[in-house]
């Protein structure tokens, strides 16, 4: 057994060693840190609601006497199932399964926690989970509790999805094919209409995170699912409020049914405090606000197909089609090594390495939000050619 300074000094001379790095003074699209100015490239703030004040401003503007316990205190102390839930969570579920045209939605604390208790809770030892390669950690660890016989396809190869299904769909009770819909490091998009399709042919259900699609994609931003008129097919439709909404939460869209069967054995859900009423009330109000944002949606589409021309055009390895715009640099070291430079010019991107993505594939996730212009990023293509080309 390697001992922990063992474990500690390898990941040093690999250059995956992480620590924390904190941030200050958040205005729009910038932060300070160790007292500098940069532009933040690595938040999940897509619309740019974490840093506007003037929202934030309006949403304390509804806080009085009267509502200052019920709507804003800081905690629930207690789990939902106990005394820890409100009447505002239950409107929350209620407006997200009535704009998705659903039965029922049920929340959760986090984008985590709900993938680590819901195929847990559903999925046992006679059933398979089908999840692609690429799927984002939480899923990864949900099918891990999960009991279930777990068979992983290539990122976004469907057809040997289908094969997979051909040979096993007999041998289980149930089957769940999972998958996001915006992958969180590669910006890519799932086929959702072939997911429905093999869902439908080999008689399974269809898990779909749309954690970085949630309010960027379809109808009022309602995600991908939307987008293609596909929402109805989704068994299990889950978002997040921590990325677009600059908040935290999560929810899944779905059958009554089913959540019925989640609010009675989903662990994660159970036995965990619930999450505050000022967190759920802004949730709500952030929802609404949001449907509201289509000019913001299309500028930050608009403005990461720009940035990806011009990586392109400097020679550099980009891929995707959302604002989260992936520059593959290849090894770790060097890609801490382009970091630290970026931050010396005014841009705040750290290296993402394994085991969060495959090794020989070190990157920045260039992740853009809608209160950015293009003169705050013309600069950064050059800026990264250079740098490798050094």
């Amino acid at each position: 057994m390697k001992e922990r300074t063992d474990v500690l000094r390898e990941l040093a001379e690999l250059g995956r060693l992480r620590d924390f790095r904190p941030l200050a003074g958040r205005a729009g699209a910038r932060v300070m840190m160790d007292g500098k100015s940069l532009l933040n490239l690595s938040s999940n703030d897509y619309l740019g609601i974490g840093g506007d004040d003037e929202m934030l401003a309006r949403f304390y503007a509804e806080m009085d006497d009267t509502s200052r316990m019920e709507s804003f205190a800081p905690g629930s102390t207690s789990s939902r199932l106990l005394s820890g839930d409100n009447i505002v969570a239950h409107r929350l579920e209620s407006r997200l399964a009535e704009c998705y045209g659903a039965e029922a939605a049920l929340l959760f604390n986090s984008g985590y926690h709900i993938n680590i208790g819901i195929l847990p809770a559903l999925f046992g030892r006679q059933d398979l989970i089908l999840s692609d390669k690429l799927n984002h950690a939480s899923i990864v660890d949900g099918t891990r509790l999960s009991q279930a016989t777990l068979k992983r396809y290539r990122h976004l190869d469907y057809a040997q999805l289908r094969s997979l299904l051909e040979k096993y769909r007999g041998e289980a009770e149930r089957v769940v094919i999972v998958s996001e819909s915006v992958f969180s490091m590669d910006g890519d998009v799932a086929d959702i209409a072939e997911l429905v399709r093999l869902k439908k042919e080999f008689d399974c259900e269809l898990y779909l995170d749309e954690a970085h699609a949630f309010g960027l994609f379809g109808k009022s931003g309602l995600g991908k699912a939307v987008e293609c008129g596909l929402a109805g097919e989704i068994d299990f439709l889950v978002g997040v409020f921590g990325k677009s909404l600059a908040s935290m939460g999560s929810f899944v869209v779905c059958s009554r049914q089913l959540r019925d069967l989640l609010v009675n054995s989903a662990r994660s859900l159970i036995f965990t405090t619930a999450l505050p009423p000022v967190i759920i009330r802004w949730n709500l109000f952030a929802f609404e606000q949001m449907m509201q944002m289509d000019g913001p949606r299309a500028h930050l589409q608009s403005l990461a197909a720009a940035l990806r021309d011009d990586l392109r055009e400097q020679g550099l390895h980009t891929d995707g089609e959302t604002s989260i715009v992936p520059v593959i640099i290849g090894e770790d070291a060097e890609t801490v090594r382009l970091a630290e430079r970026m931050r010396e010019a005014g841009f705040l991107l750290f290296p993402v390495r394994p085991p969060t993505v495959p090794v020989g594939t070190s990157r920045f996730r260039i992740s853009l939000t809608a209160g950015m212009q293009w003169e705050d990023l013309q600069a950064l293509p050059g800026l990264i050619a250079e740098e490798v080309r050094r």
